[in-house]
């Protein structure tokens, strides 16, 4: 799944996937270190998507109020 076009429920649940199957010790020591890079990417893009939602959200909120 390309990591840029992801929506962040599906980077959050795929994060709780591997959390999972780390816990379970479904992993190998070879897939260990990938699946780890894939959460820290998709936590990346989670964050960035989070602060975009506030900046955007700020953004109206000061529009409303400059409206008042």
């Amino acid at each position: 799944m390309a990591t840029k076009n992801i929506k962040y429920n599906e980077a959050i649940e795929e994060v709780e996937e591997i959390i999972n199957q780390i816990e379970s010790n479904e992993l190998d020591i070879d897939e260990l270190t990938s699946k780890i890079k894939r959460a820290s990417d998709l936590l990346k893009i989670c964050k960035q998507k989070l602060y975009k939602t506030e900046q955007d959200v700020q953004k109206l909120l000061d529009e409303m109020q400059e409206d008042s």
